[in-house]
Protein backbone atom coordinates (compact mmCIF):
# COMPACT_ATOMS: atom_id res chain seq x y z
CA UNK A 1 0.00 0.00 0.00
CA UNK A 2 1.21 3.40 -0.82
CA UNK A 3 1.11 6.43 0.73
CA UNK A 4 -0.72 8.71 -2.00
CA UNK A 5 -3.43 10.51 0.58
CA UNK A 6 -3.36 11.08 4.16
CA UNK A 7 -5.92 8.70 4.53
CA UNK A 8 -3.65 6.00 3.94
CA UNK A 9 -0.92 7.45 6.50
CA UNK A 10 -3.87 6.91 9.14
CA UNK A 11 -4.77 4.00 7.70
CA UNK A 12 -0.95 2.66 7.88
CA UNK A 13 -0.34 3.69 11.40
CA UNK A 14 -3.29 1.74 12.60
CA UNK A 15 -2.20 -0.88 10.99
CA UNK A 16 0.84 -0.57 12.73
CA UNK A 17 -0.50 0.11 15.94
CA UNK A 18 -2.89 -3.16 15.81
CA UNK A 19 0.43 -5.13 14.92
CA UNK A 20 2.09 -3.78 17.55
CA UNK A 21 -0.59 -4.70 20.13
CA UNK A 22 -1.22 -7.86 18.70
CA UNK A 23 2.88 -8.83 19.46
CA UNK A 24 2.61 -7.18 23.05
CA UNK A 25 -0.70 -9.57 24.04
CA UNK A 26 1.61 -12.20 23.06
CA UNK A 27 4.79 -11.37 24.87
CA UNK A 28 3.18 -10.26 28.08
CA UNK A 29 2.10 -13.76 29.30
CA UNK A 30 5.95 -14.26 29.69
CA UNK A 31 7.01 -11.35 31.31
CA UNK A 32 4.08 -11.63 33.75
CA UNK A 33 5.47 -15.00 34.48
CA UNK A 34 9.38 -13.86 34.52
CA UNK A 35 8.41 -11.06 37.30
CA UNK A 36 8.79 -11.65 40.81
CA UNK A 37 7.65 -8.72 41.90
CA UNK A 38 3.52 -8.94 42.48
CA UNK A 39 2.45 -5.40 42.07
CA UNK A 40 4.36 -6.14 38.77
CA UNK A 41 2.83 -9.11 37.43
CA UNK A 42 -0.45 -7.43 38.48
CA UNK A 43 0.71 -4.27 36.63
CA UNK A 44 1.38 -6.26 33.91
CA UNK A 45 -1.59 -8.76 34.02
CA UNK A 46 -3.96 -5.71 33.81
CA UNK A 47 -2.25 -4.20 31.00
CA UNK A 48 -2.38 -7.77 29.23
CA UNK A 49 -6.53 -6.97 29.35
CA UNK A 50 -6.13 -3.26 28.50
CA UNK A 51 -3.55 -4.58 25.66
CA UNK A 52 -6.60 -6.73 24.61
CA UNK A 53 -8.90 -4.30 24.83
CA UNK A 54 -7.06 -1.29 22.76
CA UNK A 55 -6.75 -4.23 19.85
CA UNK A 56 -10.87 -4.33 20.37
CA UNK A 57 -11.05 -0.35 19.42
CA UNK A 58 -8.39 -0.43 16.27
CA UNK A 59 -10.56 -3.51 15.01
CA UNK A 60 -13.56 -1.40 15.72
CA UNK A 61 -12.04 1.54 13.89
CA UNK A 62 -10.73 -0.55 11.24
CA UNK A 63 -14.72 -1.78 10.53
CA UNK A 64 -15.82 2.06 10.50
CA UNK A 65 -13.01 2.67 7.88
CA UNK A 66 -13.94 -0.15 5.83
CA UNK A 67 -10.32 -1.07 5.54
CA UNK A 68 -8.27 -4.48 6.97
CA UNK A 69 -5.47 -3.58 9.51
CA UNK A 70 -4.17 -7.18 9.69
CA UNK A 71 -1.60 -6.88 6.67
CA UNK A 72 1.41 -5.51 8.41
CA UNK A 73 4.22 -6.09 10.90
CA UNK A 74 5.30 -3.70 13.32
CA UNK A 75 8.97 -3.99 13.18
CA UNK A 76 9.78 -1.34 15.81
CA UNK A 77 7.75 -3.10 18.38
CA UNK A 78 9.49 -6.60 17.40
CA UNK A 79 12.77 -5.18 18.32
CA UNK A 80 11.52 -3.67 21.67
CA UNK A 81 10.09 -6.72 22.36
CA UNK A 82 13.64 -8.37 21.46
CA UNK A 83 15.43 -6.17 23.91
CA UNK A 84 12.96 -7.72 26.86
CA UNK A 85 13.10 -11.01 26.21
CA UNK A 86 17.07 -11.02 25.80
CA UNK A 87 17.00 -9.49 29.24
CA UNK A 88 14.58 -12.36 30.10
CA UNK A 89 17.08 -15.29 28.54
CA UNK A 90 19.98 -13.41 30.41
CA UNK A 91 18.25 -14.12 33.64
CA UNK A 92 20.46 -13.08 36.72
CA UNK A 93 18.90 -11.58 39.79
CA UNK A 94 15.33 -12.14 39.83
CA UNK A 95 14.89 -8.03 41.24
CA UNK A 96 17.24 -6.72 38.72
CA UNK A 97 15.31 -8.95 35.91
CA UNK A 98 12.34 -7.03 37.47
CA UNK A 99 14.02 -4.00 36.84
CA UNK A 100 14.97 -4.91 33.58
CA UNK A 101 11.65 -5.64 32.66
CA UNK A 102 9.90 -2.40 33.48
CA UNK A 103 12.89 -0.62 31.46
CA UNK A 104 11.57 -2.93 28.58
CA UNK A 105 8.30 -2.70 29.35
CA UNK A 106 8.35 1.78 29.23
CA UNK A 107 10.62 1.56 25.96
CA UNK A 108 7.24 -0.52 24.53
CA UNK A 109 4.94 2.01 26.27
CA UNK A 110 7.06 4.90 24.88
CA UNK A 111 6.53 3.48 21.47
CA UNK A 112 2.97 3.28 21.79
CA UNK A 113 2.40 6.79 23.35
CA UNK A 114 4.01 8.02 20.16
CA UNK A 115 2.18 6.09 17.59
CA UNK A 116 -1.30 6.85 19.63
CA UNK A 117 -0.64 10.37 19.24
CA UNK A 118 0.26 10.29 15.67
CA UNK A 119 -3.24 8.40 14.78
CA UNK A 120 -5.18 10.35 17.28
CA UNK A 121 -4.31 13.80 15.46
CA UNK A 122 -4.42 12.27 12.01
CA UNK A 123 -8.05 10.82 13.10
CA UNK A 124 -8.86 14.66 14.26
CA UNK A 125 -7.61 15.89 11.01
CA UNK A 126 -9.94 13.61 8.81
CA UNK A 127 -12.46 14.53 11.17
CA UNK A 128 -13.06 11.06 12.90
CA UNK A 129 -14.28 12.38 16.04
CA UNK A 130 -14.93 8.74 17.20
CA UNK A 131 -11.71 7.27 16.23
CA UNK A 132 -10.12 10.18 17.54
CA UNK A 133 -12.23 9.86 20.75
CA UNK A 134 -11.14 6.20 21.07
CA UNK A 135 -7.22 6.61 20.04
CA UNK A 136 -7.32 9.28 22.91
CA UNK A 137 -8.75 6.54 25.31
CA UNK A 138 -5.38 4.17 24.49
CA UNK A 139 -3.65 7.19 24.84
CA UNK A 140 -4.85 8.22 28.14
CA UNK A 141 -4.67 4.16 28.99
CA UNK A 142 -0.87 3.91 27.80
CA UNK A 143 0.45 6.96 29.65
CA UNK A 144 -1.04 5.70 32.75
CA UNK A 145 0.65 2.55 32.58
CA UNK A 146 3.80 4.34 31.89
CA UNK A 147 3.49 6.18 34.80
CA UNK A 148 2.67 3.07 37.25
CA UNK A 149 5.37 1.48 35.82
CA UNK A 150 7.61 4.43 37.10
CA UNK A 151 5.94 4.11 40.45
CA UNK A 152 7.16 0.20 40.63
CA UNK A 153 10.58 1.07 39.88
CA UNK A 154 11.35 3.71 41.89
CA UNK A 155 9.61 2.93 45.39
CA UNK A 156 9.72 -0.90 44.96
CA UNK A 157 11.58 -2.65 42.56
CA UNK A 158 15.04 -0.41 42.01
CA UNK A 159 15.45 -0.17 45.90
CA UNK A 160 15.15 -4.08 45.55
CA UNK A 161 17.44 -4.41 43.01
CA UNK A 162 20.30 -2.18 44.41
CA UNK A 163 20.62 -4.56 47.16
CA UNK A 164 23.28 -6.06 46.11
CA UNK A 165 25.09 -2.74 45.18
CA UNK A 166 24.86 -1.44 48.70
CA UNK A 167 29.17 -1.60 48.84
CA UNK A 168 29.39 -0.49 45.32
CA UNK A 169 27.24 2.28 46.07
CA UNK A 170 28.58 3.25 49.11
CA UNK A 171 32.45 3.00 47.77
CA UNK A 172 31.30 5.19 44.65
CA UNK A 173 30.07 7.77 46.98
CA UNK A 174 33.29 7.21 49.21
CA UNK A 175 35.58 8.60 46.16
CA UNK A 176 32.97 10.88 45.33
CA UNK A 177 34.10 12.82 47.91
CA UNK A 178 37.88 11.92 48.51
CA UNK A 179 37.37 13.58 44.63
CA UNK A 180 36.26 16.57 45.81
CA UNK A 181 38.94 17.18 48.17
CA UNK A 182 41.50 17.19 45.80
CA UNK A 183 42.72 21.35 45.33
CA UNK A 184 42.14 20.71 41.81
CA UNK A 185 38.54 19.84 42.34
CA UNK A 186 37.57 23.09 44.27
Amino acid sequence: MGLDSFKDLYLAEISDLYSAEQQIIDALPKMIETATHQPLRDGFSKHLEQTREHARRLEAISRRLGADIDNKKCKGMEGLLKEGQEAIKEGGDPNVVDAALIAAAQRVEHYEIAGYGCARTYAEALGRTEDAADLQRTLDEESATDKKLTQVATTIVNPDAQSNDREFTSSAQRRGQIDQNRPEAR
